[in-house]
């Protein structure tokens, strides 16, 4: 039942969760205003370092103005060009939000941030490439998934007799960083990000604009709808980001569902944000994507469920009280960004959690770095079912080996993590598990494609609450894509990241089951089915 609700700048947050005690806290205490004065010690003093130089983001779309001209006149010269297609190359960051951009107002951007060999092939063929413009995302500009991307495309692009493709690349990457000295160096487009903005809070950067004002988004939209709603920052009355902070930090679990009312994919990018910024120091609220209001797991008793949506209401047109969310979050997208990076800064001062950092994010990436180096050990499978290999079980079925894995999951705050280094265009129905998963265990159940989670919802894994169980799922690859200049492949880039998390995992002792799949579709449908035939 809908209660609480406060709105300003066009988006309202309502919400049936009690708050108010915390709501009123945070207001008598100041927080708000503190926040919009950049106050980096409202997370504490070991935070304060950190976040002095990560609160950018909180007036950013001032300097991010200064970008329209640019790309309104870059955006006319591809047109002159016949480029109409943007493929964009970045993690976490730098592609959630423009993908959901993108999804949002049908842009059609093409977001690669996976080393499936698959993905790669579908972008880099011969009819696409002579349209397309390639934007390439790094903060660090060391990024090594967009690394091997760009020097794939610019293969791809010499391979079909294009020698002016430096023009076709457009960097996006934080003043000082190798890639700006890349792009200068060759000829390229080059846009130069907030330095304090950290990643996850880059929507509304040149990380988030440049992509989706290429594809033709009106970025000018975004930008005034964000500004009017950072007006509220500091309400004593009506402050919804002030709410919804309150309410990610209610419970261990929040559910992420949207509405059907316009916004499309936020749920992806809000999970980055909350997992990333919250998960650590052995707790934090995990954030899980729904497949639409009312799927399985929205709900239980330690978790609030909510929907996101961009129309004045947002409430669940099922028919069905059941249906009804704990909160609902509605208003324009540029609004969006604003409110819920408000709130996951909140939800940090009122958990205890330096909301900037992610300290765990680099382990797998070291131990990928090592195993490229050294190469991946040798491993057997315990046992072959089908078209699937089992690692790490004592089953000899792939149903038994599911099973002995949810043992006990959804009770004293278990969840389950599902991980998959597939193909997440090719291998999209696979993706059901989650949903089945939760039906059958009423647990928390994440899905991650990777290594796209890695940047996301992988710092939750190994800092955050230590109560996760982890299904990793790989598998065989076709037709294979060399990386120039580099000794590896996408495909073994891939399988030394999945073996990197896996160590990682491992290391923590945290229950894991690596699952192979020897013939892709095959072993889809037959994962599918197992997990089906549970009770």
């Amino acid at each position: 039942m809908m209660g609480k609700m406060e709105a300003a700048g066009g988006l309202a947050v309502t919400t049936g969760v009690d708050v108010s005690e915390t709501v009123d806290r945070l207001k008598n205490e100041g927080i708000p205003a503190k926040l919009a004065a950049k106050d980096a010690s409202l997370w504490g003093p070991e935070a304060e370092a950190e976040a002095s130089i990560r609160l950018g983001w909180i007036d950013t779309f001032e300097k991010s103005k200064e970008l329209v001209a640019p790309l309104t006149k870059l955006r006319a010269e591809f047109d002159e060009q016949g480029i109409d297609h943007i493929a964009l190359c970045g993690m976490g960051g730098s592609s959630l939000a423009p993908e959901v951009i993108s999804r949002t107002l049908d842009l059609g951007i093409s977001v690669l941030d996976t080393t499936d060999p698959g993905q790669i092939l579908a972008e880099i063929g011969e009819e696409s490439l002579r349209r397309t413009a390639v934007v390439v995302s790094s903060k660090s500009g060391t990024t090594v998934e967009t690394d091997s991307q760009r020097r794939a495309f610019e293969a791809a692009f010499k391979g079909v007799g294009i020698e002016d493709f430096a023009k076709r690349f457009v960097f996006v990457t934080d003043p000082g960083s190798q890639l700006e000295a890349f792009a200068t160096e060759t000829g390229a487009h080059l846009f130069l990000a907030d330095e304090n903005v950290g990643g996850r809070y880059s929507a509304l950067t040149a990380f988030g604009l440049v992509p989706a004002a290429l594809a033709g988004a009106d970025i000018t939209e975004l930008i005034e709808q964000a500004e009017t709603f950072a007006a509220s920052i500091t309400s004593e009355d009506d402050n919804p980001a002030v709410v919804l902070g309150a309410v990610i930090a209610a419970q261990p679990t929040i559910t992420i569902a949207e509405d059907g009312t316009g916004i499309v994919g936020l749920g992806d990018w809000a999970e980055q944000l909350i997992a990333e910024s919250l998960g650590k120091d052995g707790k934090g609220t995990l954030p899980v994507v729904l497949e639409g209001p009312a799927a399985s797991g929205a709900r239980g008793a330690d978790r609030v469920y909510t929907t996101v949506g961009g129309s004045s209401t947002g409430l669940p047109n099922s028919g069905s009280q059941l249906a009804m969310p704990d909160t609902v979050v509605n208003g324009p997208l540029g609004a969006q960004f604003m409110c819920w990076e408000l709130a996951t800064a909140y939800a940090g001062h009122l958990i205890g959690i330096d909301p900037f950092n992610q300290p765990n994010v680099t382990e797998s990436k070291e131990n990928t770095k090592r195993l490229l180096a050294e190469g991946l050990p040798e491993e057997r499978p315990s046992a072959v079912d089908g078209a699937i290999e089992i690692y790490g079980s004592r089953a000899d079925t792939v149903g038994g080996a599911i099973g002995e894995l949810l043992v006990g999951a959804g009770n004293d705050g278990t969840y389950v993590a599902i991980m998959a280094y597939l193909d997440r265009i090719d291998d999209a129905p696979l993706a059901q598990l989650r949903a089945e998963i939760a039906d059958r265990t009423g647990a928390p159940v994440t899905w991650g494609w990777g290594p796209r989670f890695l940047h996301s919802t992988g710092q939750f894994h190994k800092g955050g609450r230590p109560t996760g169980v982890f299904l990793q799922i790989t598998g065989d690859v076709g037709a294979d894509v060399t990386i120039p200049g580099r000794d590896y492949t996408f495909a073994g880039l891939q399988a030394a990241q999945a073996a990197g998390d896996r160590q990682a995992l491992e290391s923590r002792g945290r229950p894991l089951v690596r699952l192979h799949l020897t013939d892709r579709k095959r072993g889809v449908n037959q994962l599918l089915h197992a997990v089906r035939e549970l009770s």
